[in-house]
């Protein structure tokens, strides 16, 4: 049977310090849930957020029968599923695992693998082969079971873009090689390519070990000195350590076209890349706040000041006209306003990866990459169909780069309706992404540098955060039009 969970633990970002294994893990699976106030929550793993077109649909189904019907992306590239009825049972579980879902109860909080969506589909290495080896490794050790579902495997194309997740483990396509990077620090260990997956995982195992005293749940919880012996134990058979600075600023991939030759993305602006000399690290200056010019919105039409998350004001025009349309394609690339999926744009999206290479890729930033290859004509309708269906198919779109937790009222502790403000305070596309958080625990939020919006119970405070590093903030009280100006700000300023 599926059980409800006690509240999961608060986020490490709020905490003040490392979160240790005071009490079982909280995070929510598909076989034990979490109560919400909108009913139960299931957290489906999908390692890299490679769906195939059925176990797409068979998400699809679990949502419907299930729960709410509605499909939410998380930070990791997962799916919940919300508003599941206390009695679903063994239903759930048996539909997932029957879609190849669920390949191992005893690992299923342990399977979190994030991979660069765009790999081996604009003239970057694929990891499909890889990506598969390492889940496989995962669900056959036993020792891996006892994994937090914190604990977060990465696998980055060369890109930079899911190595700058800080993950405990990531490796990162380098040639013929791999490099192991353990935990958020700076240093790679060599590994033939063919070794990667299991270096991986032997990795994984030693933190286990080494976690044991701390109570740690993640390798950068670990005292320094243990988390440097940990580097030092799995790099022994290795050969010496390189010095590889993480990517500080994680890139998602831009809506639209993607293809081969546009390692770039469809803007032309180069992807960070290790060792390629991500931006440097600034300091605001004292008492840094972001600039507060109450009317600074009035210029944007109500349906992008006021927007419904679902509604048709996905999609803002472009202040310049588009480019031509490629001639072909080998992907297509939408983000999903606030994560959250209605079945019809979840069937439509499934429909289009049948039509073309079969399957979707949810990335980390919850947007979805749709594989081709597609003709010029065929990805210009296809993104037609999806702008219409009210996902975003522009990065000059209003709703590229927020991001809110479910908020009130799916959330007891949120102090406020979340979404409904991120919508109403919508305005231009800004040069940061912004996340709006219901409490001081900021379930879902990302990671790298972003503007980082809680609700308090005097308004909201309003932060930026690169990295580990939060900056000083502003308190914006009870003013809609003030708290949209402030975000836009805070948004656009360039640090």
């Amino acid at each position: 049977m599926l059980a409800a969970m006690p509240d999961s633990a608060p986020s490490p970002l709020s905490a003040g310090g490392p979160a240790l294994r005071d009490g079982g893990d909280a995070c929510p699976g598909t076989l034990r849930l979490h109560r919400a106030d909108d009913g139960a929550l299931a957290r489906v793993r999908v390692p890299g957020g490679v769906l195939s077109a059925d176990r797409a649909e068979a998400l699809l189904a679990a949502a419907g029968r299930f729960g709410d019907g509605e499909l939410h992306l998380t930070s990791r590239g997962n799916v919940q599923l919300r508003g599941l009825g206390a009695e679903c049972g063994g239903g759930l579980a048996e539909l997932l695992a029957g879609a190849g879902l669920l390949p191992s109860a005893a690992h299923e909080r342990a399977r979190n693998i994030v991979a660069s969506p765009l790999a081996g589909l604009d003239g970057s290495p694929a990891l499909g082969e890889r990506l598969a080896e390492l889940d496989a490794l995962v669900c056959a050790s036993a020792a891996a079971a006892s994994l937090s579902g914190r604990f977060l495997f990465a696998l980055d194309d060369g890109r930079g873009d899911v190595d700058a997740l800080g993950a405990d483990v990531t490796l990162i396509a380098d040639g013929d090689a791999f490099l192991l990077r353990i935990g958020p620090g700076d240093e790679v260990l060599r590994i033939p390519a063919a070794e990667g997956p299991r270096a991986a995982l032997r990795a994984a195992e030693a933190f286990l070990r080494a976690a044991r005293d701390s109570g740690a749940w993640r390798v950068k919880d670990l005292p320094d000195p243990v988390r440097s012996e940990l580097v030092r134990a799995v790099g022994s058979a290795a050969g010496p350590a390189e010095h590889r600075p993480r990517p500080r600023t994680a890139k998602a991939p831009e809506p639209g076209t993607h293809g081969p030759g546009d390692r770039h993305g469809p803007g032309g602006t180069p992807e960070t890349t290790p060792g390629s000399g991500a931006a440097p690290e600034t300091t605001p200056g004292p008492g840094y706040a972001p600039e507060t010019t109450p009317g600074s919105t009035d210029a944007l039409p109500d349906a992008h000041r006021h927007a419904n998350p679902h509604g048709p004001a996905h999609t803002a025009a472009p202040d310049h006209p588009p480019p031509d349309p490629p001639a072909s394609a080998a992907a297509l690339a939408v983000d999903v306003p606030l994560g959250r999926l209605t079945p019809g744009q979840w069937r439509l999206l499934t429909a289009t990866a049948r039509r073309y290479g079969g399957e979707l890729r949810l990335t980390p930033w919850r947007g979805i990459v749709v594989p081709g290859p597609f003709t010029g004509a065929e990805a210009a309708d296809a993104l037609g169909a999806l702008a219409a269906a009210g996902l975003i198919t522009s990065p000059d779109s209003p709703w590229t780069g927020v991001g809110a937790c479910i908020g009130r009222p799916g959330c007891a502790k949120s102090l406020a309706d979340v979404r409904a403000e991120a919508g109403a305070a919508l305005g231009p596309a800004g040069r940061l992404p912004v996340y709006w958080s219901g409490c001081e625990r900021r379930c879902g939020h990302p990671h790298g540098e972003w503007i980082d919006v809680v609700a308090t119970p005097d308004g909201h405070r309003i932060s930026y955060v690169r990295g580990e590093r939060r900056y000083p903030p502003a308190t914006v009280r009870d003013d809609p039009a003030a708290l949209a100006a402030a975000v836009a700000a805070a948004r656009a300023r360039a640090l």
